[in-house]
């Protein structure tokens, strides 16, 4: 049985020092934000802040004196970066001993004694599947992982770990300008083996590029806003949630507006012919 996790997830990759360089009491207040707005699950990776956020989450997750209980915490392992660390190459690293390391590290710097889930970052080449399914079963007895998943992993190499360990979770990149997922058999593939995709980057590159497809897509956006009175944004987490594969968007918004409007997104029910309407104009041309 799959660990509950909110309906949004809350992203933590930008609140560090890769973006926003938030202090204790802000990220403090921002993890309170969070959990008043019904957004409970944390999403981390040892990497963020070339391995210094989550310690910094830690600190403020124990100043806020929230239950444990009342959140959830992910966490990914594998990429080894030459920023933070003394590699000479960035790599990945999947080996018992490593994966065993890294999810301790990130219990002692998240101040907690379990992750809810733990994900492999990023494939490797060189990844062994029984080696992993040893540290994972390892990790699962002692009670340092309640659940398993990989992350940016394609049909194939999800299927080569689960024949060795149970994977329940599989965070790939997915929105309305990035939907290969959804037709590369991806999100088939989750459906058939009960696996819950998550969505990094959900808004896509809606508000970041100003391109044909985002100028077709902002148009139709406009529309929508004014049938539901919720912002654009909003709308584009909604078209993510309607999917059959139930996909659990990761939001990194820092800000207060937007993440009280999150569970909006969660609540709303978008027409069938609006979501196909987001889809067309971003591929451009109608369905076949």
């Amino acid at each position: 049985m799959q660990t509950k996790l909110s309906s949004i997830i809350a992203g933590t990759m930008n609140w560090g020092i890769w973006d926003k360089n938030l202090s204790t009491s802000e990220m403090e207040h921002l993890i309170n934000l969070c959990v008043e707005n019904q957004i409970t699950t944390f999403d981390h990776a040892d990497i963020y802040g070339n391995y210094t956020t989550e310690a910094d989450f830690g600190k403020a997750f124990k100043q806020s004196k929230i239950d444990r209980k009342k959140i959830q915490l992910i966490s990914k392992c594998g990429i080894q970066h030459t920023n933070g660390r003394d590699n000479k190459i960035k790599h990945y690293d999947y080996s018992k001993k490593y994966i065993v390391w890294s999810v301790e590290n990130s219990l002692k710097n998240l101040q907690t004694d379990y992750l809810d889930v733990l994900l492999l970052h990023r494939p490797s080449p060189l990844m062994e599947a029984d080696e992993i399914a040893e540290a994972v079963a390892q990790l699962k007895q002692e009670g340092k992982i309640l659940d398993f998943g990989v992350s940016n992993f394609t049909a194939s190499q999800t299927e080569l770990i689960r024949q060795k360990t149970e994977i329940s979770y599989n965070q790939v990149q997915f929105s309305a300008t990035h939907h290969q997922a959804m037709l590369d058999g991806s999100f088939d593939y989750m459906q058939l083996h009960n696996i819950r995709p998550m969505s990094w980057n959900p808004l896509g590159t809606v508000f970041r590029e100003d391109i044909e497809q985002t100028r077709r897509l902002k148009k139709v956006l406009a529309q929508l806003v004014e049938k539901y009175h919720l912002g654009a944004d909003t709308i584009l987490l909604a078209w993510i949630l309607k999917h059959p594969a139930k996909i659990i968007p990761i939001a990194g918004t820092v800000n207060v507006a937007r993440i009280q409007a999150l569970q909006k997104a969660a609540e709303l029910q978008l027409e069938q012919e609006d979501w196909f309407a987001i889809w067309t104009e971003s591929m451009g041309n109608k369905v076949p």
